[in-house]
């Protein structure tokens, strides 16, 4: 099984050569409208499987969108991969949405809401007080 270090550096190295496709090679005119980012990637310990989280900055049904359309393209980008790497297998690859990002800002609101509601809280009051 491969250690670590080697997982970290093809996962690094393979967001940067998928980055590089999805903004110059991919010809979709919905994913160059939209911000798309790699977030992250889960490389399996074989190197064969590779799970590629997507960001971006558009609503959740176009992000939906813009995943089926990766994944449909997968194997032409995995082709690219492969004339830019220099692997014995290029890993099969798997686009989905990371919906992390969404989770921490709805916790952020949900906390600024609370804030702002004891703050509402403690001035009624002190003007009760008063």
């Amino acid at each position: 099984m491969p250690n670590n270090y080697r997982l970290a550096k093809v996962s690094s190295l393979l967001k940067k050569e998928i980055t590089l496709i999805l903004q110059n090679d991919l010809e979709n005119d919905l994913i160059r409208d939209h911000f798309v980012n790699i977030s992250k990637i889960d490389l399996s310990g074989d190197l064969q499987h590779c799970k590629i989280y997507i960001t971006s900055t558009a609503q959740e049904k176009v992000r939906k969108e813009i995943v089926e359309n990766l994944n449909t393209a997968k194997s032409s980008i995995r082709h690219s991969l492969g004339k830019r790497i220099e692997m014995r297998r290029v890993p099969e690859i798997i686009f989905k949405d990371d919906v992390v990002l969404d989770k921490g800002l709805s916790v952020l609101k949900l906390l600024d809401e609370l804030k702002n509601k004891n703050q509402n809280h403690n001035v009624e009051d002190k003007d009760a007080k008063s």
